[in-house]
C-alpha cells in the first residue's frame, strides 16, 4: 500500500490513537506510516467482541446450571478463546475444555489456577467465582 493510501477513518477503537502500518514512499521504499484506521478493520472488531461477549454470557449460564466451571466465563470475558488462552498458558486445548469441568476445576492445584490468573490478570479468588451479573 502506498503512503498516501493508509486509511485515515478515525477509528472509534483507537480511541484518539494512532497504529504504525508499513507502506511505501514515493520511492519505493517501505516506512512506517501512521493511521487512525479503517473502518473495515472497527467493523470486524466490534463484531468478534460482540460474539465474545455472546460466548461469556452463555458460558455464565452454563455455570450457573452447574454445567461449566468460571475458567470458560472469564475466559470469553478476557476476550480469549481456547487457542489463544492455550498459547498464553501453554496448555493444551483439551485440557484446558477438560478444566471447564465443575468437577475437575474444583480440583485444580493453585499452581495451575495461578497460570490461568497470570494470563487473565486476576486473582486465584476472582478465578474461582463469577462476578455479579450487571441488570
Amino acid at each position: 500500500m502506498k503512503a498516501q493510501e493508509v486509511p485515515q477513518d478515525n477509528n472509534s477503537i483507537y480511541r484518539g490513537q494512532k497504529r504504525a502500518v508499513y507502506a511505501t514512499s514515493k520511492d519505493g521504499e517501505y516506512g512506517v506510516v501512521a493511521s487512525s484506521g479503517w473502518d473495515v478493520e472497527e467493523e470486524a472488531t466490534q463484531q468478534a467482541v460482540a460474539e465474545l461477549e455472546r460466548l461469556a454470557d452463555e458460558a455464565y449460564d452454563a455455570c450457573l446450571d452447574g454445567e461449566s466451571s468460571p475458567l470458560e466465563f472469564h475466559m470469553y470475558a478476557k476476550r480469549l478463546d481456547l487457542l489463544s488462552l492455550s498459547q498464553a498458558t501453554g496448555l493444551f486445548q483439551w485440557r484446558i475444555k477438560r478444566h471447564f469441568k465443575p468437577a475437575i476445576f474444583a480440583k485444580l492445584s493453585d499452581k495451575m489456577l495461578t497460570r490461568y490468573c497470570d494470563v487473565m490478570g486476576i486473582s486465584i479468588q476472582e478465578l474461582k467465582q463469577l462476578p455479579k451479573r450487571e441488570s
